[in-house]
């Protein structure tokens, strides 16, 4: 993912400032707009480089990706229909480890019902509810709560 432009400017505009200058320092028979150009240009392809490996280092340290212990199932509802298991992962590691994702699907016609179980670590559970509960994503407000154990009906004995 490429950083914002307002996360990458500054660091783009110091590499071009010291980019003219290490260019300047060589005295060559360049115009001087040549090496804000070149500068830019350098910027340009590290800087993205750079924040997203920054990015990435501080993102992965924050959450733990696998875990032992207890679980806890979520419920997820509202789930925009276009949301697949990736994406709703992705949203749910951010707030804790996250082991299974299930989204559900009618039977006939195989397209999304629009909710799913989310299984995650117990620990994380709470803040994991407290925080998407209400949350918008996708343009739809997802609707989190502790799953319930389905029951068995009597009547299909």
């Amino acid at each position: 993912m490429l950083p914002t432009l307002r996360a990458s400017l500054p660091y783009t505009l110091a590499l071009a400032v010291l980019a003219y200058f290490a260019f300047a320092f060589f005295n060559l028979e360049i115009n001087q707009a040549w090496f804000v150009v070149i500068g830019v240009l350098l910027a340009g392809i590290l800087v993205p480089v750079l924040v997203d490996v920054k990015g990435a280092a501080e993102t992965t340290s924050e959450v733990p990706t696998q875990f032992d212990g207890e679980t806890a199932t979520l419920y997820v509802g509202n789930l925009p229909y276009r949301a697949n298991e990736d994406a709703v992962k992705e949203l749910f590691s951010s707030y804790g480890a996250v082991k299974n994702v299930r989204l559900m699907k009618d039977r006939q016609t195989g397209r999304r019902r629009g909710f799913g179980f989310v299984e995650v670590s117990a620990k994380d559970a709470a803040k994991m509810i407290n925080k998407l509960n209400d949350f918008e994503f996708q343009e739809r407000t997802l609707k989190v709560r502790e799953a319930k154990e389905r029951q068995e009906d009597d009547s299909q004995q």
